[in-house]
């Protein structure tokens, strides 16, 4: 997407914020986590995980909201409306600064020797197989770990990449979704937003 104008001090309205955290806690508030991962987004990410021995974020993130009864992260506007679609659709989804990305984007799946700097600071090396996004500099995201400091969203961002990592498993229908959701939340945001591509990739012609 490509914004215009000031971002600063933009946020999703404080009412769109919790008439999404009602609406997650009349979807899921009577189911524990073993009716969650039933949930086919949440089987198909569980799965993922477990191969790394990790627990997928977003499933946390849904139980602290709906059985914790905390608030969706307060993050720059383009992470929030990122934040949002997720958490609605419970697919995992990455941002970053199409500026800063340097040459041509591939999407990949790690040699297990990638080395990258996390937005925290942290330097980790990509687990073998993980899905990865790179530029000509390298790995920017992974699935396990996450986004980079590199091409990290700021208030001065003004063309945004939003990827969706999708392992086997979940519908297309389903990713369209929440593609259309996201750009719903961006332009809410940024009335002169602008979607200049927008596409989904399968990694063999029999995922499609």
């Amino acid at each position: 997407m490509r914004i215009e104008g000031d971002s600063q001090d933009r946020s999703p309205q404080i009412d769109q914020v919790a008439a999404l955290e009602t609406q997650l806690r009349q979807r899921y508030t009577s189911m524990d986590r073993t009716d969650l991962l039933q949930l086919p987004q949440l089987a198909a990410y569980t799965a993922y995980y477990k191969r790394y021995k990790k627990t997928y974020h977003l499933l946390l993130q849904l139980e602290s909201i709906v059985h914790k009864k905390k608030s969706i992260p307060k993050a720059p506007p383009l992470v929030q409306a990122m934040f949002m679609a997720e958490l609605n659709s419970l697919l995992l989804t990455a941002g970053h600064d199409l500026d800063l990305i340097q040459g041509p984007i591939r999407f990949d799946s790690a040699s297990g020797d990638e080395v990258y700097t996390l937005l925290r600071g942290e330097q980790v090396t990509c687990k073998p197989a993980d899905m990865v996004t790179r530029d000509s500099l390298g790995v920017f995201c992974s699935i396990i770990y996450g986004q980079d400091f590199r091409t990290r969203i700021t208030d001065n961002t003004r063309s945004v990449l939003y990827v969706v990592y999708i392992p086997p498993g979940i519908k297309r229908e389903l990713i369209a979704a929440h593609l259309r959701d996201l750009e719903k939340n961006v332009v809410q945001l940024f009335r002169e937003a602008k979607t200049t591509f927008r596409e989904i990739f399968f990694a063999t012609p029999e995922d499609k």
